[in-house]
Order: structure tokens, then sequence, then C-alpha cells
């Protein structure tokens, strides 16, 4: 069986493509199958995929119904004991950095690397070693640089009616529903360009629109307690980083666990 499926979707994206594209053939290691999933471009990209099929186990340009829809045709096509999702635009940080994390890639369904936010400057996102559900709640993994294993995707899939946060509920309902075993590796992976739609600011009402439809399907009993301990929790962070507090806490007048 091949080791690891790399997945791109692309569209409209011809630039971004291309160097995702040179970024993926250029690495040192080859034990991987390459697979481009494109929406039915028209700006040259799938002239493009066409003229580089010979690097490319499979390849699609036909219309989809978005992003998600894109993600799990690749997943179907897809051979790998490992899928990574490195979508158009995003690129590997090194060219040996495929074949450094393949030593990494054993037992665990999600392994996780870091990554690195590229848009006015680099800023390096470090996930943490352990995942529950405070750190789930509010955030994620990035999929540009957690290899997942396929038969994950036997039991959850990319949710194709949600928008943008279908990757968070791929990973929130993996580690929390199925019991999905993760591992954290220290060491970057991926560099993710903040292009896209999800890192939109006028989009962020829209995520947590969808991330609250999420919870409540499946922790609705919950729901209204983890919103208020939620609450709790961000106003013990706002005393902990207030001065005052803190030489108060220093003179041992008030204690905040």
């Amino acid at each position: 069986m091949i080791k690891i499926s790399i997945i791109t979707i692309n569209y409209n994206n011809l630039n971004g493509l291309k160097r995702t594209f040179a970024s993926v053939v250029s690495q040192t290691c080859h034990e991987f199958e390459y697979i481009i999933i494109d929406g039915g471009s028209t700006d040259g990209s799938a002239e493009f995929i066409k003229e580089n099929e010979i690097y490319l186990s499979y390849w699609a340009s036909e219309p989809d119904n978005g992003i998600y829809n894109a993600m799990n045709k690749g997943v179907a096509k897809s051979n790998g004991e490992y899928l990574l999702f490195l979508n158009s635009g995003d690129e590997f940080y090194r060219k040996f950095s495929l074949e450094q994390s393949s030593f990494e890639l054993h037992t665990n369904d999600l392994i996780c690397f870091d990554l690195i936010l590229r848009h006015n400057e680099d800023v390096k996102s470090n996930y943490p070693e352990f995942l529950d559900y405070s750190y789930l709640w509010n955030s994620s993994i990035g999929h540009p640089s957690t290899f997942s294993k396929k038969e994950l995707f036997c039991k959850v899939q990319f949710d194709e009616s949600l928008k943008i946060v279908s990757d968070w509920k791929f990973f929130l309902i993996s580690i929390l529903k199925y019991n999905a075993s993760y591992r954290k590796v220290n060491s970057v992976l991926t560099i993710f360009y903040q292009d896209g739609i999800s890192s939109d600011i006028e989009n962020y009402s829209l995520i947590r629109v969808e991330r609250n439809l999420v919870l409540k399907e499946y922790f609705g009993f919950l729901y209204n307690d983890l919103c208020e301990l939620q609450i709790l929790k961000n106003k013990i962070s706002l005393l902990r980083s207030s001065r005052k507090i803190r030489l108060l806490q220093l003179f041992r007048i008030i204690d905040i666990i």
C-alpha cells in the first residue's frame, strides 16, 4: 500500500496551483501519490494540470459543489495509508520536509506538525501536545500540516453542507466521537497562505455560526453548560492578564487558580 497521498484542490488559482505543484514535485522523497482535484477552472489551471499529468496519480477538472466536495473526491481516489491536504497556494516548508515527516507516520490516526502562517509576515503556529474539548471549542489543528489516516474517512467525511469549517468538524468528530489517536511532532511541515475564505475577516461570523451548528448537533444536551464554562474561562484568562491582579497575587492577597 502507498504510504502517503497528497491531495491538492484548486479553482481558478493558477499561480497558487503552480506554487503548490512545484513544492510537491521538488520534494526529496518520491514515495507518494499526488492527486489534483480542480473545480472546472477557466484560468488555465486545467491546461497546466494536463501538461504535467506525468507527475500525477489522478486528476480531474470538472464543476463541483465547493471546497469540501472537492476534498471528498480526492479522498475517494486516494490509495495512501495517510492523506495530506495541501491545497492550491500552500507549500512544503523545505524540499526535504516530506522525507523527514514520513518517518513519523506510524500507528496514530492523526499526526500533526507545526505550520507557518504566511501573510504580511510569517507566524509559526504551534499546535498542542494534547487535544481536548476545550481546545477544539475555539480552535483546530491545520489540515495542511496534519496527516490523516485513510481509515478515518470510513467513519467521517468532510461535511459538504458547511462552507468554511468542515475540516474543523472532521478533526472534532474524529477525536471526540471516534476516539482517533493524535500525536504532535515539533517540526514545521508546511506553509499556509492566509488568502483563503477561512482567513477573511468578513467570514468570521459565518465561521462562528457554522461551528455552533455543529456543536449543537453533537453536544446539544451540554451546549449551554459548555458555553457558560467557556465564558468563565475567558474571564479567568482576562483576570490573569491584569497587572493589578498579578500584584495582588504576588502579595498573596488573592489567589486565582
